[in-house]
């Protein structure tokens, strides 16, 4: 959906912040890498301020915003086991741009993550769903431990496509971009919640109409005034690393993939691609009777979720 695939991890303009933390609900606009206005909100949590432990930064779903009544229920409940970031992906409620539909919606996330590290928490759970659990997975991925190579190979090849030489010959610069920003936006836990295992999925008729609404005009009208997201008209170019690709890579960080056996958009076979990637590195829950994200995810998954990333610290 967009010329220069999000691929590569440029460098972060999130700055810690130097005063006396607030313990009360702060609303920001960050800057993501691109320069892409980020609308997000900072909650505190049951267990006071910043500095007071974990953090969990939900990523929602396509069509979604940090404002829509089934975010702000997941959000409500995580907060009672540590402070809570949302916010709303490009495109989305009253950040900037255009959605890309997972690709570079990447740097949204890391844009956040960063942004709850420079409020003082030690240790940051990423949790998405649809949308943002293909997002979770590819973020975890490209700002995790070892992944200078593949990042600076990325780079090369979007600059080379992109027909813009002098890019590759900066690859030095951009990896040490690429460290200092990894180091800020890293996630030390992951949960993904009914996301696709791969791309271009047309087998079930919500996914039909899905791709209807991204690729005809019609279709992004009807989703710019109807659903309140504003899409690209762009193809993606290049393809980003798909979900499956992503998850061998976010080893050693812990991985938790969630779905519901009624998911109507990806059926089954999606999450266990994603879980025998993972190998043993990963968890899968398969959950009865659930349908597909926010909605779907009753408030006793949320605390099993939740309970679930305050064990990865041990």
């Amino acid at each position: 959906m967009s010329s220069d695939s999000a691929g590569h991890v440029a460098h972060s303009t999130i700055v810690p912040e130097s005063e006396t933390p607030p313990r009360t609900r702060v609303r920001r606009f960050l800057t993501a890498a691109d320069g892409v206005a980020i609308e997000a909100v900072y909650e505190p949590g049951a267990a006071g301020g910043r500095g007071s432990g974990g953090v969990f930064v939900i990523a929602h779903g396509f069509t979604g915003d940090l404002g829509r009544p089934h975010v702000r229920r997941v959000a409500r409940t995580l907060a009672r086991y540590g402070a809570v970031v949302t916010f709303s992906f490009r495109g989305h409620g009253a950040s900037g741009g255009r959605s890309t539909v997972g690709d570079r919606e990447v740097l949204d996330l890391a844009a956040a993550v960063a942004w709850a590290r420079g409020l003082g928490h030690p240790r940051v759970t990423t949790v998405g769903f649809s949308m943002g659990g293909s997002v979770v997975l590819r973020h975890a991925a490209l700002y995790g431990p070892g992944s200078d190579a593949r990042e600076v190979r990325e780079v090369r090849e979007g600059a080379w496509k992109a027909g813009e030489a002098r890019e590759a010959r900066e690859d030095a610069q951009d990896a040490k971009d690429a460290q200092e920003a990894r180091e800020e936006a890293r996630t030390d836990a992951v949960v993904s919640v009914s996301a696709p295992a791969r791309w271009y999925y047309r087998g079930t008729a919500p996914m039909r109409r899905l791709h209807w609404l991204v690729m005809r005009p019609e279709g992004r009208l009807l989703s710019r005034y109807g659903l309140r997201t504003r899409i690209h008209h762009r193809d993606w170019d290049p393809v980003p690393l798909s979900p499956v690709e992503a998850v061998p890579l976010i080893t050693p960080t812990p991985l938790l993939i969630v779905h519901g056996d009624r998911d109507a958009y990806f059926p089954l076979d999606h999450p266990r691609m994603l879980a025998t990637a993972a190998g043993d590195h990963g968890e899968l829950w398969l959950e009865p009777g659930m349908g597909h994200a926010e909605n779907a995810a009753a408030d006793e998954l949320l605390h099993r979720i939740a309970r679930w990333s305050v064990a990865q610290a041990g």
